[in-house]
């Protein structure tokens, strides 16, 4: 069931002819604008061979080139923006840890848009004007923490301006301050449930009752786990910092079906990874998305490298995208077999004595890849209970994907972690020519 007419914006009440016009304005106006105020685009255009004038359909985007990582880390910092800089309100950035980093600039008008999508996304969410809201993901350069913060103030909501860190004050917080909502990595969240259970405190009987989970694949597993310890609702929110930041798609609450994504303002497509070719609806491959208001940089075709598929819409009118379960550049190929995290998330989760924190190391041994997958024990987990669940994650992953690996179970709290998030895969392989 959806929510009551009244509750929605504009845009959640078009029907989807009226949203496909929408699309097709706004498409053929921001091709334009990125033509126009970015040489990027313009000689990417040219060397294509198409014009913002050749786009008369929404099917026609598919003639118009790919925007990847590398070429905004080719035209950094300022190459990508389409607007003097002094309409320039504000910059964000990646961290750059794999690379020349990414910078993301802002109008006031793509802030204000911004805030409002985040916001519609926590309203999708559960999250009501009047009701507390503890952000905890990081703020800075990440878009995480200021999109979530002027998201939900933009709502209505009050601000626990938490970030990330601190862990056993932020359960100080929550128990003190009450909040409805939390928003924050799901891996970190799961770290807050041990930190309430190390300090004695039943994570069912605080005040949440909406959890908005992003910045990292997640699978339905977690979020079992997630809801049963903490008697919320857990809810998955989608963005990157090159699209907008968090708020570019958002699971409604009374379906739990996958993301909306707010076409109205991000079109999106799934292409085959390896060619490029755009797949029908339901067909999964990797996500590219084209902005179509974004003023300060505009994107055309940017392959997000995250895997997925569309799916029609059921609470909005806008399509769905399946949960994200990994990203075509996170996949491992080892001895010959293909690889995600989120394979080992699923086995990582259901084995006793383990917390849900894991990573995977790869290395050279001779002339064959290694594989070692390190998990964190829970609290209070003894030896016996470790070497039990080394040996169990092991035959699973042998039985399940195919491939032997070595297993160690590590301390709590072991594992190297950034912006909330842990590094899932160290590759350590010898590099072969």
């Amino acid at each position: 069931m959806t929510e009551a007419a009244d509750l929605l914006d504009p845009a959640e009440r078009l029907d989807p002819e009226g949203l496909r016009a929408l699309q097709l304005e706004r498409l053929r106006n921001s091709l334009r604008h990125a033509y126009e105020r970015v040489p990027f685009y313009r000689d990417s255009f040219d060397k294509a061979g198409v014009h913002p004038d050749d786009c008369r359909s929404l099917s026609d985007l598919s003639r118009f080139p790919f925007t990847t990582k590398a070429d905004l880390r080719e035209n950094y910092p300022y190459g990508m923006f389409a607007v003097d800089r002094d309409r320039i309100r504000r910059l964000h950035a990646s961290s750059g840890t794999t690379g020349r980093p990414t910078v993301v600039g802002y109008t006031e008008g793509d802030l204000s848009m911004w805030a409002d999508m985040v916001a519609r996304s926590i309203r999708a969410a559960g999250g009501r004007p009047g009701d507390t809201a503890h952000v905890a993901y990081g703020y800075g350069l990440f878009t995480g923490g200021l999109g979530a913060h002027y998201g939900a103030e933009r709502l209505g909501c009050t601000v626990i301006p938490a970030s990330g860190g601190m862990t056993s004050r932020q359960v100080t917080l929550i128990q003190d301050l009450r909040p409805e909502i939390i928003m924050v990595t799901p891996s970190y969240m799961l770290t807050l449930l041990d930190e309430f259970e190390r300090q004695g405190v039943d994570p069912r009987s605080t005040s949440l009752r909406v959890g908005i989970f992003g910045a990292e694949p997640w699978t339905e597993r977690m979020r079992q786990e997630i809801e049963e310890r903490f008697a919320i609702d857990a809810v998955d929110i989608y963005g990157l910092s090159e699209v907008i930041g968090p708020g570019v798609a958002q699971e409604c609450v009374e379906t739990k079906d996958g993301l909306h994504i707010w076409e109205d303002h991000f079109y999106p497509e799934v292409v085959d990874p390896l060619t490029g070719e755009v797949l029908p609806e339901g067909e999964r491959g990797e996500l590219v998305f084209t902005s179509l208001t974004k003023e300060a940089m505009p994107v055309v075709r940017y392959r997000t490298r995250d895997l997925t598929r569309l799916l029609p819409g059921t609470a909005r009118v806008f399509r769905r995208m399946e949960k994200v379960t990994g990203r075509s550049d996170d996949m491992v190929i080892l001895r010959g077999v293909n690889l995600f995290p989120t394979q080992i998330e699923e086995i990582v989760l259901r084995t006793p004595g383990v917390a849900p924190h894991f990573q995977l190391r790869l290395t050279t041994e001779g002339r064959m890849d290694s594989l070692t997958v390190r998990a964190e024990a829970r609290s209070g987990a003894d030896t016996t209970t470790r070497d039990a669940a080394a040996r169990s994650i092991a035959a699973a992953v042998k039985d399940g994907i195919g491939v032997s690996a070595d297993v160690e179970i590590v301390d709590p709290e072991t594992l190297e972690r950034s912006v909330g998030k842990i590094r899932r895969i160290v590759d350590l392989r010898e590099k072969r020519d």
